[in-house]
């Protein structure tokens, strides 16, 4: 592959990334944001101050967010690039890479966890609905997990339908190159910093926006957060109205 294609699509992707990164937590609203939250946690870390919590669960969102986002925006069509294939056509199959012999489909994941059970029994269910389209080719079918960074490699056996391959070894195979696993953060160069500052410029606004969303909400009239009713929104039995403090009755 062209080095100089390599970089202008990892500075692509990366811009794609962090234009995704910042409108995702540009849309966030307070009440998804605490909805599947622990009120138990943050209380017992002692924070009585909103703009800490919301500055606290934000980081946590952001933290949880952007392993999916980067895999969508900056794995996968890196991938796509690095394997020379197409688009598949089928849920939860990426790419399709065929040779004069085979079919190699490939699910490309952004981190090296194991799948559980359930997971696999989905992405054999993927794959096979792959392999049912491509059954009139006679070709040979080779239905690929690629983890884009880890070392977790394990062949198909009665749970799943699929090999699994990861970091080096995933890359090296897409490409040919031991050494492209290294490129991609290599040809990065300093250009996140120049992103990082731009989303810096918007981490106030953003904190600002969601701690005065929560006050409305969920502290009492004298400023104070009000844990109870923060927990009764996120546990109670019957979802409470929620009414801002100043429409509450006294």
């Amino acid at each position: 592959m062209d080095i100089t294609e390599l970089e202008n699509k990892i500075s692509d992707s990366l811009k794609e990334f962090h234009r995704r990164r910042l409108q995702a937590a540009q849309n966030l609203r307070v009440l998804p944001l605490l909805r599947r939250k622990n009120p138990y946690l943050y209380k017992s870390l002692g924070i009585e101050i909103a703009s800490e919590l919301m500055m606290s669960l934000l980081q946590s969102h952001l933290k949880e967010s952007d392993e999916t986002i980067f895999g969508d925006a900056f794995f996968e069509p890196l991938a796509l690039l690095a394997s020379g294939g197409r688009v598949s056509p089928t849920e939860g199959v990426d790419i399709i890479a065929e040779t004069k012999t085979k079919y190699l489909a490939v699910a490309v994941k952004s981190g090296p966890n194991i799948f559980n059970s359930a997971q696999k029994r989905r992405q054999n269910t993927e794959f096979n609905a792959l392999r049912s389209r491509l059954l009139k080719t006679h070709k040979a079918y080779d239905p690929l997990l690629g983890h884009a960074y880890g070392r977790y490699i394990s062949g198909p056996n009665d749970k799943k339908n699929y090999r699994d391959s990861s970091g080096q070894a995933f890359w090296e195979e897409l490409t040919g190159d031991s050494d492209f696993y290294l490129k991609l953060i290599r040809l990065m160069k300093n250009e996140p910093l120049k992103y990082k500052e731009e989303f810096d410029k918007e981490w106030a606004a953003i904190i600002n926006r969601l701690t005065s969303e929560f006050t409305e909400l969920f502290c009492t009239s004298n400023g104070h957060i009000d844990w109870e009713r923060l927990t009764a929104f996120v546990s109670a039995r019957q979802k409470p109205e929620i009414r801002k403090t100043k429409a509450r009755k006294k």
